[in-house]
């Protein structure tokens, strides 16, 4: 499997794990979170392989067509980056503020804006 789909199933299930059902959100958890095989999952839950891999396809499934529907990961992508474009800009200013004087009363309020944003990251 390759690391981009792992990482977008990981985005997207973090994102609409309580839309699926107990045993999907299972079955998604131990392939994509703890890293365990089919069969490995197929022995702890006492289901076929064949069974687990087509659980494993219809959430994934699931997954992406509520992310076509309600593109909330997309958006949050969105968010981070411009939050952070916020935040290069804030250090610009900065930065400038430092070299005039007059202006160095600025800086704590432009940091503050700075902590904002970086808090909105976390």
């Amino acid at each position: 499997m390759n690391i981009e789909k792992m990482v977008e199933i990981g985005l997207l299930f973090e994102q609409y794990k309580e839309l699926l059902t107990d045993k999907q959100r299972e079955i998604v958890s131990l392939y994509y979170e703890e890293d365990y095989s089919l069969g490995e999952i197929s022995e702890n839950l006492n289901v076929s392989r064949q069974g687990v891999y087509d659980a494993l396809k219809r959430s994934e499934k699931i997954l992406k067509d509520y992310e076509n529907k309600l593109h909330l990961v997309r958006k949050i992508q969105e968010q981070e980056k411009i939050t952070k474009t916020i935040i290069d800009k804030i250090v610009d200013i900065k930065q400038d503020l430092l070299q005039n004087r007059d202006c160095a009363n600025l800086i704590p309020k432009v940091e503050n804006i700075e902590d904002i944003c970086r808090e909105m990251l976390k």
